[in-house]
């Protein structure tokens, strides 16, 4: 007998079920969507045509490389040569361009600020921080605590050619291991160190003690008589509170017994010219930067010829409304009162008075 006699009919929708049942529900037999169908066959025909116009199948040679061409690589190449053109856009002005006319220049500036941005994450932010806030060991970049100065010309000198770094022209600093080397008794050390932390507090330093006496002796030199260090030579300002590697006592003791010779890498040689120049502008904008292109001294030297009082305007109005109020009472008083009734002496005493002060000045 044929299966069509035996065909399950749904006696509710008329449906033929597939001959599925659980627990006396029964599955039934509905085909797919029309829509459905059409999306399934256009899926099937897109997908032959990005056989043919992409790189799909792998071959014996690496793979099928596709009518367009297309590759990862040859998208890279693309971008790049887009990006390396509107860089050409403004590199030739900026490699003639001197730091004061960067700094005049709102493009320039900001393509150097720019550039230098991704320098400093890719090359200084495993030590500096990503936002140049530096770590024990390492430089705030944002203050205004330079060891070898904070203009242009330093910055793009201390980035050129590092600290400490081995190059011929690199920045050295050699502080003694006052203890290590024995040059002063541990009771010396403590004296010294006791002065020194005591130069940034509130109370201020006891010039007449023995660690002030220590510190004239072998400190002075390099640190200045004041403790506001030497930028010749890279020694720290011992009178304010910013400490490189720690301000408590134990860490003090540390360095002046051990002493400290961080290592800053020299970048040229690794680094080209202009991204060098691009990173000096952007450290120097990071905040603490000092001279040209400053960002406080651009503050100060921008904000009376641009920005306005916005309650200079409110402020003029209300003087000229006083001003016109005393007027008007001035002459009131002056109809109101007799002559007779004012001070008999009067040009004379105030002349007088005039010529006086003008004689004792």
């Amino acid at each position: 007998m044929s299966d069509q006699h035996n065909k399950d009919i749904d006696h509710i929708t008329g449906v033929e079920t597939t001959g599925h049942e659980w627990d006396g529900l029964k599955e039934l037999n509905n085909p797919a969507p029309r829509w459905w169908v059409w999306v399934w066959i256009a899926t099937i025909i897109w997908s032959i045509g990005y056989w043919v116009i992409y790189p799909a199948w792998p071959t014996l040679s690496g793979n099928t490389k596709g009518t367009l061409g297309y590759s990862q690589y040859t998208e890279l190449e693309a971008s790049q040569a887009e990006i390396l053109a509107r860089q050409d856009q403004y590199l030739s002005s900026f490699e003639q361009a001197s730091y004061d006319q960067i700094a005049n220049d709102e493009e320039l500036n900001a393509f150097a600020y720019a550039g230098g941005n991704a320098l400093f994450k890719n090359n200084c932010a495993t030590c500096h921080g990503a936002g140049g806030q530096g770590a024990v060991g390492y430089p705030n970049l944002t203050d205004d605590d330079w060891l070898w100065g904070g203009e242009l010309a330093d910055i793009e000198q201390t980035i050129r050619y590092g600290i400490r770094s081995g190059h011929d022209e690199a920045r050295i600093s050699q502080m003694p291991a006052f203890g290590r080397d024995e040059l002063l008794e541990k009771e010396e050390i403590e004296s010294v160190v006791g002065y020194v932390l005591s130069l940034s507090s509130d109370e201020g330093a006891d010039a007449s003690s023995e660690g002030a006496e220590i510190f004239a002796n072998n400190c002075a030199s390099c640190h200045g008589e004041d403790a506001k260090g030497g930028r010749d030579f890279g020694a720290p300002n011992l009178s304010d509170a910013i400490w490189l590697y720690g301000g408590d006592r134990e860490t003090v003791y540390e360095t002046v017994y051990n002493s400290r010779s961080g290592i800053m890498p020299n970048w040229e040689g690794k680094l080209d010219e202009n991204a060098i120049r691009q990173l000096t502008v952007y450290v120097h904008g990071l905040g603490g930067g000092e001279g040209v292109g400053a960002v406080v001294e651009e503050v100060a030297e921008i904000a009376p010829d641009v920005i306005e009082d916005p309650m200079s305007d409110a402020i003029e109005a209300v003087e000229n409304v006083v001003e016109e109020v005393s007027e008007e009472v001035s002459e009131v008083t002056d109809s109101s009162v007799d002559a007779s009734a004012e001070p008999s002496v009067e040009e004379g005493v105030e002349e007088e008075a005039v010529e006086d002060d003008t004689t004792t000045e």
